[in-house]
Order: structure tokens, then C-alpha cells, then sequence
């Protein structure tokens, strides 16, 4: 599906081995099938002569050939030209060793980055209290340090009209709400839409109540007329004509106002309070998330230096563009991205998993044997969000980025699987023998 050709078919075997089976970490499946891929498009630029980044520019898929599907959106065109404008890609050489720093070669190597986003049932409780007025939403879901809490916060606000500290998140306990695992980057997308859409069933609790009041100067107003926003409930036209919520709680004897809901992945992506998700509008069926294949897009950058004579590798800077819909947090986002593209340069240049040939026994299961990147290891890292709208991926039209940039390396936990592409482009540019394993040992290779 990453790109446009109509010759493809593809197999797969299953051998027994004497080994453990490998368990799920950080886009299993993506991070090796993805860096086979862009390796195979980089040996086949170098064949033809041909500018990496412009052959996959020539092979760029508007749709999903594979599932014969639109993409909910695409913006990969705008993360392939930022990146490369950022990066300084046009200064690049294409001749293998062409590019030094006195007895040091340099390469430039890009890849593809893309990652499916994924969607479960989520469900959720919302109180609205009197004093404040304050929200809590509730739902068993957990933050693990990727910013849950934060996002979540931020989603209540914004729907409620109300501030970040008249918010309060429940998390990490059993007993809330059922909601999914924080697995497949999907939190942001799951959780996320349940609590934009319990907050929309809340105003409109709200809206019939105010206009069913006849103390509230909204009495007998039309609801679909009115909006929340500054702690006040008005008209939408006339913001003057209204009041604020606590008032409204307050003359029902300041009980709190409760909603719950249990959002399907199967769900339309628009909502219940879409015209168009309710199939108005000159559109007879409301779009169903099957209609799409969804996805977040990133293209990745990177320059490696390689000592000749000590034949010493060294990520030297990193640029990573990425497109993942609507950024909810750009500084919880960014980190999520960094942390991918550090896992992609672990899972290139550093990490081994050495298995006993007699016994299939893993040797080297300490942080003393089993390697991994620290901080000279880790170059500066430029991650670039680059605009995307998507009205039908889910409610709150964002895309999951924890493991978007480790595939093709770039982010906390979706760059994992691009940076290992990119590495190995550059590595061959200055000049190394290409192996068909996802490493370079040093050992191995001959300059």
C-alpha cells in the first residue's frame, strides 16, 4: 500500500526454529517489514541511476491499491518535500563516497515512514459538578508517560468550553469505565473520540435544559442554536444572550449532571452530530470507517558519518517530517516522535539479540551485553508536523504517532521502523557493503 504498482504479489512461510518466540514491542511486524521494503527502493535507485526521494515521488500511491480503498488522507507529498527542504536533501551526492570530512565519509539517507491507525471501543462517564463548574471524566485507560492525561484534559476543556483546572482525568483503575490497552497507537484515537462524544451527549443535556427552564434566559430558545464556551451557555449568534453553566446546575439543586457512552470502533467517523454523519446533506449512507484505509504518513532524513580508518559510525543529524491528522499536544506529540526516531537509531546501529545456536537461549539478555543507544549516540533530532486534515479517521480527527517514527526511526513510538531505512541508505552512500540483515556490524563490512 505504500506505493503505486500493480505487479505486486506477495507470500509468506513459516518455519520452526529452535528460538523463543518474539513478543510485541514498539510495531512489530512494521519495523522489519518496512525496512525490507525501503531497502529494496534504495538498491533499485541506485540501479536506475536514480534520486531516491524522486523514486518514490515517481511510485506515490493516491489510494490503497492493496485493500482498493481511498485513504482518509494523505499529506506524505508535503512530509517528502518539508523533510527534504529541512534537511538540505538537494546538496546530496548521489556517488558513493563522494562526500567526506578528511578521512571521515558522510552519506544522506532517507525512507518512508507510515503506520496504520487503529481504533477501539472505548466508553466513558462524564460528571459535571455546580461549583466551578468542574468536569471529571472517567474511563479505565492508563497513562504510561505519553501524555493521556494531558490530551484528555485538553479534549474536555475545548468541548466543554471550560478551563484546563476545572478538568479532572480518571485513569488506571478497573472499576472506571471499560477502554482499550495503550497498544497499536491507538489511546489518542480510542479514548480521545469517546470524550469528545460523551462531552457533545453533555450539551446537549445542557441545551435541553436551559431551554426547558424557565428561569434561564435561554427559555424556549432552540437548542441546536446554542454553544458552550468561558464556563457560560448562549446563543451562538447572539453570545450575549445566556449564562453561565454552574447557574444553570445550580437551580436543579446544584446536582451533577451525568452522561455516559460505549463509542464502537464500528462507529461513522463524523458523529451523531454531523449532517453529514447523520446522512444529510445529499448523502443518502454516512461514511463508515471500513470506507477507508487510515493511516499516519512521515518521511524521514539522515546524515551518517563513518571514520575511515576507525571505521566508526555516528548519526550526525536527524530530520523527520511527519503527517498524523490533528495534533492534539505538539509537545507530548514531539516527544512520542523523538523517542521512536532514538528507538529506530538503537535498532540500526545498536541492538543484537544473540541467541545460543545448542540451546536457542538468549546470552546477551542484560543491559551489559545487549546494546543500546545513550546520550553522544543520539544526534540533534528536527521533527516536523506537517498539516493534515482528516474528517473521517475517527471523531477527533487525529492519527496515533507512538509508532509512527520507529519503523523508518523517528518517533516515541512509531519511529522506530523508518530509522533503520534510513541508516542504511546513508551507510551504503559512503560507500559500506549493504548486508541483508537490519545491522551493520562492523565486523562485517569493508570500506
Amino acid at each position: 500500500m505504500l506505493y503505486a504498482c500493480a505487479n505486486v504479489r506477495t507470500s509468506h512461510r513459516l518455519a520452526p526454529c529452535n528460538a523463543n518466540t518474539p513478543t510485541q514491542m514498539r510495531g512489530p511486524g512494521h519495523a522489519t517489514g518496512t525496512f525490507a521494503l525501503e531497502v529494496a527502493m534504495d538498491e533499485l535507485a541506485y540501479k536506475l541511476g536514480m534520486d531516491p526521494l524522486e523514486l518514490r515521488k515517481q511510485n506515490y500511491a493516491k489510494e490503497d491499491y492493496d485493500k482498493n480503498k481511498p485513504y482518509s488522507s494523505k499529506a506524505l507529498w508535503e512530509c517528502y518535500n518539508q523533510g527534504a527542504e529541512r534537511f538540505g536533501w538537494s546538496k546530496r551526492s548521489a556517488e558513493p563516497r563522494s562526500m567526506r570530512d578528511g578521512h571521515v565519509l558522510i552519506g544522506y539517507g532517507m525512507a518512508t515512514a507510515t503506520y496504520p491507525t487503529n481504533r477501539s471501543e472505548s466508553k466513558a462517564k462524564l460528571r459535571l459538578l455546580a461549583d466551578g463548574p468542574r468536569a471529571i471524566l472517567s474511563l479505565a485507560a492508563h497513562d504510561l508517560g505519553t501524555g493521556t492525561y494531558t490530551i484528555l484534559t485538553q479534549i474536555v476543556a475545548e468541548s466543554l468550553g471550560l478551563k484546563p483546572e476545572q478538568v479532572k482525568i480518571e485513569l488506571g483503575d478497573t472499576a472506571l469505565p471499560e477502554a482499550p490497552a495503550a497498544g497499536g497507537s491507538q489511546t489518542a484515537a480510542s479514548c480521545g473520540s469517546a470524550a469528545k462524544l460523551v462531552c457533545q451527549k453533555m450539551t446537549r443535556s445542557l441545551f435541553e435544559r436551559a431551554v426547558a427552564d424557565p428561569q434561564s434566559p435561554l427559555h424556549k430558545k432552540e437548542a441546536n442554536k446554542l454553544a458552550v464556551g468561558d464556563g457560560l451557555i448562549f446563543i451562538r449568534e447572539s453570545p450575549h444572550v445566556g449564562e453561565p453553566i454552574r447557574d444553570l446546575l445550580k437551580r436543579d439543586g446544584g446536582r451533577a449532571l451525568e452522561a455516559d457512552i460505549d463509542v464502537k470502533s464500528s462507529e461513522n467517523p463524523l458523529g451523531p452530530d454531523s449532517p453529514e454523519g447523520q446522512g444529510a446533506g445529499g448523502n443518502p449512507k454516512p461514511p463508515q470507517p471500513d470506507d477507508f484505509s487510515k493511516h499516519a504518513w512521515g518521511a524521514q532524513f539522515a546524515e551518517v558519518r563513518i571514520d575511515e580508518r576507525l571505521r566508526e559510525i555516528r548519526v550526525a543529524r536527524f530530520v523527520g517530517a511527519f503527517a498524523a491528522g490533528r495534533i492534539l499536544n505538539p509537545k507530548t506529540a514531539r516527544s512520542q516522535l523523538l523517542g521512536g526516531i532514538v528507538w529506530g537509531i538503537s535498532m540500526a546501529l545498536h541492538e543484537e539479540t544473540i541467541l545460543d545456536p545448542r540451546r536457542g537461549k538468549v546470552v546477551n539478555d542484560n543491559f551489559a551485553d545487549y546494546l543500546i543507544p545513550v546520550n553522544p549516540d543520539v544526534p540533534p533530532i528536527d521533527c516536523i508536523f506537517v498539516e493534515e486534515h482528516d474528517r473521517y479517521v475517527n471523531p477527533i480527527g487525529a492519527k496515533g504517532v507512538g509508532e509512527l517514527a520507529s519503523p523508518a526511526p523517528p518517533p516515541p513510538s512509531r519511529t522506530q521502523f523508518i530509522t533503520p531505512r534510513a541508516f542504511g541508505s546513508a551507510t551504503c552512500r559512503c560507500g559500506w557493503k549493504r548486508f541483508s540483515r537490519n545491522r551493520r556490524r562492523r565486523e562485517h563490512c569493508a570500506v
